[in-house]
This record gives structure tokens, C-alpha cells and sequence, in this order.
């Protein structure tokens, strides 16, 4: 069984927050006890090894440019405010990503369907072990503010993108978290763009009326990277029935985020995280969608773990990424068949991935 997390702010925390992805994150915390820097917010939860000891083969790393108005962490300092200052942040990203590969020969960057059969290979080859593995990075960019032009998304594309969302919080592209509004003239065309590029749409983050509006034009694959059920956290964050019900019909992945303030309703800090749990917690956002979809083929992890939260904010089982199994335990107990589990902790992206990427 592979695992894939569908969102994780490698780069991001690599480039912006002084993180060393290649050492573990108990390392990271030795290095620096307090871990609390701005946009931190608490000690690392993901590395490197921890990735290849938990058997997460793939990960979809993010482009995240921090705009300025954003009250997130104390980012302010960093932000942009031009869509070029957005793409210079995005484009040391991706450079990131690419010097990483050619650096670390554990790394593999994922690009099309041949990638990724020669990375599952090297995976399941019981000839070569586990020194044979690699973490795959699948490019994701959140929020499209960095695209300058829609019509540079080729350019994108061509340096190895492969999914863009089109909101943070607002953007000129589409409405987003806590900041409600339509697709913009540009959106529409973005949209467009993406689909004849061959991007995959995330909507995660996206405002609910640029959601609908997104559906009814873009008619490429779409997925949700990061976003849980608001039937149990009610905020514009989360997606709605209505919204799980609409992206199950277009054969999207919903990747469940693994962050206590997503999962239980009302969770603060002060209540530590030994009250939220896989069992009770993570479990019900899974089963929600399962339960609306039908079948276990629309769920999978989408952790966005070290994404301004750290190990004291995610479930009481969990101390880093490379305890991502025991979600599977869970799911088992709870009466998830083997090919369940499996599709839920990675299988369902996989299948997404090679019915999406291009040859």
C-alpha cells in the first residue's frame, strides 16, 4: 500500500521559513526547541525521512505565494502585493523543487504518466528494496495570483506545473477563503487556458460562487486537494453536500486535511490535541464522503501538514508525517475493506494521477 498526500508546503517552508526538507522533522526540532516563527506556528511535523518511513511516495508540493494582506502568521513582512512579486515568490518555488531533484536522488519530480509508472515501479520492485524509493513531487500551485496573464499558464505547464488552484484567499482570479465573490474576467479565461493546457483544477480555497461558475465552464479534471466536510466544520473552508455531491460527479479526489481546527468544530489550542483523534475525528470526514459518493474512489489525504500549524495541532496519534499509517489501521477497524484502505490512503490519487497526467 502507497500513501499519497495530496498537499504539502515543501517549498514554501524550504524557501520562505528556513526548513531543511531533508532533515527529519525531529531534527528540525532540535535545531530550533521554540519552532514557533511566524507562519510556523508549532514544531515541524514533516521531513524527508519521515516521508520514506511512512511509505508516502508521493507528494503533491505546493507553490504558495503569501500576499501581503494576509493576517497569516507574520508573513505581512514577506508578502506581495503585485502579480509579479507573486510569481518571483511561486518561481524560487519551483526552482526549489528542481534543484532538490538534481541535488537528492531520494527526490523524483513527476511530470507525466511515464514518471510516474517508473516511480511506482521502483516502489513495488521487491528487487531493490527500500533504497530504491523516492519521494515523487507532483507541482501544485495554490492560489493562480502568480500566473501574471491567463495566457502564461502554458508557461507553467511547460516548466512542470501540473495543478493550479485558483484561490488562497482572494485573488484576481476568483473569490476564496473568507473573502466570497465570482470568477473574474480573467478567471473565466484562466479556466479555459487550463483546460487546454492540461492543468488539473484544485478548488480548494475557492469561494462557493466562483466554485459553481468554475464547474459549469472548466470541463478538465478537478480535484480538492485540502478541504473537509463543513457538515462538520461549517465554514466556507469546507465544502458543502451539495459541493462533495458536484465533484463526485466529475470523478474528483477530495483530500482530507489533517489539521485539528478543520477537523473538530470550535478547536483551540488550549484544548491540546489529545481530544481530536484519527478514530473519532478523521474518520467521520472520510466516511462523510464515502457515505455521499457512494464508495470509497472520491477520498483521500490532502494533510497540509507544517502548512501554519505544527505537531501540537494535528491528531493525538500523530507526531509526524511518517505516521500516516495508522489512518489505515483506522479505516480497517472501522470496517473499510484491504482495497478501500488502500485507495483512500493513496490509490485514488494514483488512479487520478495517471488518468490526468499527460504521456
Amino acid at each position: 500500500m502507497l500513501i499519497v498526500d495530496a498537499h504539502e508546503d515543501i517549498a514554501y517552508n524550504a524557501v520562505f521559513g528556513e526548513r531543511d526538507f531533508r532533515l527529519s522533522a525531529h531534527e528540525k526540532r532540535q535545531r530550533d526547541p521554540g519552532d514557533n516563527k511566524p507562519g510556523r506556528e508549532g514544531a515541524a511535523i514533516v521531513g524527508l525521512p519521515d516521508l520514506l518511513k511512512g511509505g508516502v511516495a508521493v507528494v503533491f508540493g505546493t507553490l504558495y505565494a503569501s500576499p501581503a494582506r494576509s493576517a497569516f502568521g507574520g508573513e505581512k513582512r514577506d508578502g506581495y502585493t503585485t502579480p509579479q512579486e507573486a510569481a518571483a515568490q511561486a518561481r524560487k518555488q519551483l526552482d526549489y523543487y528542481r534543484r532538490l531533484a538534481d541535488e537528492d536522488e531520494r527526490i523524483a519530480l513527476i511530470e507525466s504518466r511515464l514518471d510516474l509508472d517508473a516511480h511506482l515501479a521502483a516502489w513495488q520492485s521487491p528487487d531493490d528494496g527500500a533504497a530504491a524509493h523516492r519521494v515523487g513531487i507532483v507541482m501544485l500551485m495554490e492560489g493562480a495570483d502568480p500566473i501574471v496573464k491567463p495566457d502564461e499558464v502554458k508557461r507553467w505547464f511547460d516548466d512542470g506545473v501540473r495543478i493550479v488552484g485558483l484561490s488562497w484567499s482572494q485573488t484576481r482570479y476568483a473569490g476564496g477563503t473568507r473573502a466570497p465573490g465570482p470568477l473574474s474576467d480573467d478567471g473565466k479565461s484562466l479556466l479555459r487556458l487550463m483546460h487546454d493546457a492540461g492543468m488539473i483544477w484544485d478548488v480548494s480555497h475557492l469561494a462557493e460562487e466562483s466554485f459553481w461558475q468554475g464547474l459549469d465552464q472548466f470541463q478538465g479534471r478537478v480535484i480538492a486537494s485540502h478541504s473537509n466536510c463543513r457538515a462538520y466544520v461549517p465554514t466556507d473552508r469546507h465544502l458543502s453536500d451539495d459541493m462533495i455531491r458536484a465533484l463526485v460527479e466529475r470523478n474528483a479526489v477530495i483530500g482530507c486535511v489533517i489539521y485539528n481546527r478543520f477537523l473538530k468544530d470550535g478547536w483551540k489550542p488550549e484544548q491540546g490535541k489529545q481530544v481530536v483523534t484519527l478514530r473519532d475525528d478523521v474518520l467521520r470526514h472520510v466516511d462523510h464522503i464515502c457515505q455521499l459518493a457512494g464508495n470509497a474512489q472520491h477520498v483521500g489525504i490532502g494533510s497540509d501538514f507544517d502548512g501554519g500549524f505544527g505537531v501540537q495541532s494535528i491528531p493525538a496519534e500523530l507526531d509526524t508525517v511518517a505516521d500516516l499509517p495508522k489512518l489505515a489501521v483506522v479505516l480497517k477497524e472501522a470496517g473499510y475493506q484491504p482495497d478501500e484502505v488502500a485507495n483512500i490512503m493513496g490509490g485514488n490519487w494514483l488512479r487520478l494521477l495517471g488518468e490526468s497526467l499527460p504521456r
